[in-house]
């Protein structure tokens, strides 16, 4: 069974580094801004901020086609991908967790 709602992995976050610019913090901003090609329900969404597009999923899962055990099922696969390149960077998957709310 294919999933209704896919996009990437974020794969390393371009922390510019500097002594004024903590990692995690940077890190939670960067992601929840983080823009990918997303694919919902067989339509292509290039380019899009992942995040918010997942919560537009949760929040009216109906006009975008999806159940809301799919948009789900996203939100969680955003949370184990997106959390792990956050913990990477010293912060924790919680952060992203509370944005969900």
């Amino acid at each position: 069974m294919t999933d209704a709602v896919t996009f990437p992995t974020p794969g390393r976050i371009p922390y510019p580094g500097g002594c004024v610019l903590e990692p995690a913090p940077y890190a939670l901003d960067w992601l929840l801004k983080w823009p990918a090609d997303v694919t919902v329900n067989g339509t292509l969404h290039a380019g899009v901020p992942v995040f918010p597009l997942l919560r537009e999923l949760l929040r009216d899962p109906a006009a975008h086609g999806v159940t809301p055990e799919q948009a789900q099922a996203a939100r969680d696969r955003f949370l184990d991908t997106a959390g792990q390149a956050l913990e990477a960077e010293g912060g924790q998957r919680a952060w992203l967790e509370r944005e969900f709310r």
